[in-house]
């Protein structure tokens, strides 16, 4: 006569043993190849947008400043985006004084040259995708680097807020002078 105990004990042995076979089942199942399968070679397409472009604030004031003094202000971000999505997107903004400040009808008395401006780009606002370089702070006698992107690939965008400095020859006359800061990127 089989006792409970004994009952028991060949119980809880079936168990474990239907237990490790269902493991084993489910891990042959799993690991199992398909007798048949099928891939989809899916592909899409990554387009550039706009291309390189620059932007800037159309007006800018700068301080008033007497013969001899300096006028200094900030010309507003400037916005370098590059939306060409493609390896080495490298690219040079440069910057210049393309119509010298006059006064009146412009003499040599009622114009202040590109010698007398200093272009300062300071520091990059809102960086996506760098590595960019501002350009060193210098007069616009001839163009110079504004900013820059040595290195990198794919779509990128840039702000800077460079301020001005144009120091009034102790010659020059009174009046409200005006001249044109032109960025450009290539």
């Amino acid at each position: 006569m089989t006792t409970a105990y004994e009952l028991q004990e060949v119980t809880m042995r079936t168990g474990h043993a239907a237990i490790a076979a269902a493991v084993a089942i489910a891990a042959i199942a799993v690991t199992e190849v398909p007798a048949n399968a099928a891939d989809t070679t899916t592909t899409f397409t990554v387009t550039a947008t706009t291309g390189l472009t620059v932007g800037a604030q159309p007006n800018a004031s700068l301080s008033s400043a007497a013969p001899g003094g300096d006028a200094v202000g900030a010309l507003g971000n400037v916005t370098v985006n590059d939306q060409r999505s493609e390896l080495s997107t490298d690219w040079i903004a440069t910057v210049s004084l393309s119509t010298p400040f006059t006064t009146g009808s412009g003499t040599a008395s009622e114009t202040i040259g590109g010698a007398s401006v200093v272009y300062d780009p300071r520091t990059a606002i809102n960086p996506v995708n760098g590595p960019f370089t501002a350009g060193t702070s210098g007069n616009l006698a001839s163009p110079r680097t504004a900013f820059s992107r040595p290195s990198g690939d794919g779509a990128n965008s840039v702000s800077w807020n460079p301020q001005l400095t144009v120091s009034v020859p102790a010659g020059n006359v009174s009046g409200a002078y005006s001249g044109v800061i032109t960025h450009s990127v290539a």
